[in-house]
């Protein structure tokens, strides 16, 4: 099976929602992240995608590991995940490929959720 392997950030605010965004052109929302370059530590991919995703510097505060889930939008693909915990400097805005972005409640159910944000990332911060 072939592999994605990519960066992806936890970034909650002081209402404990977590931040996702969705793609264009996908019906998933899922964590601020993305593919790492030929050669790129997944701590300095995640520091450029957020900054090209969604517009601000950030502080990584945890590396939690590394993942494995399905794909959200790549069939027959494997995706491994090095997430991290970030803290944003600046109030996020759309940009790039983003088509939206929201603040969710961790119990969230009425949108869909990439495998990563549902078998990783939100009970991991249910259980913070």
């Amino acid at each position: 099976m072939k592999t994605i392997t990519v960066a992806a950030a936890i970034i909650m605010n002081d209402k404990n929602e977590l931040l996702l965004v969705r793609k264009k052109n996908t019906c998933v929302f899922m964590q601020v992240g993305g593919k790492l370059e030929p050669n790129e530590a997944p701590e300095i991919a995640i520091q450029r995608e957020i900054l090209e995703e969604i517009g601000s510097t950030c502080d990584i505060k945890q590396y939690l590991g590394r993942y494995e889930t399905a794909t959200a939008n790549e069939p027959d693909h494997q995706l491994i995940s090095h997430l991290f915990v970030v803290e944003l400097h600046q109030q996020p805005e759309i940009a790039a490929e983003i088509a939206e972005m929201k603040w969710i409640d961790l119990h969230e159910e009425s949108i869909l959720l990439a495998p990563l944000t549902t078998e990783v990332v939100i009970p991991w911060c249910l259980k913070q």
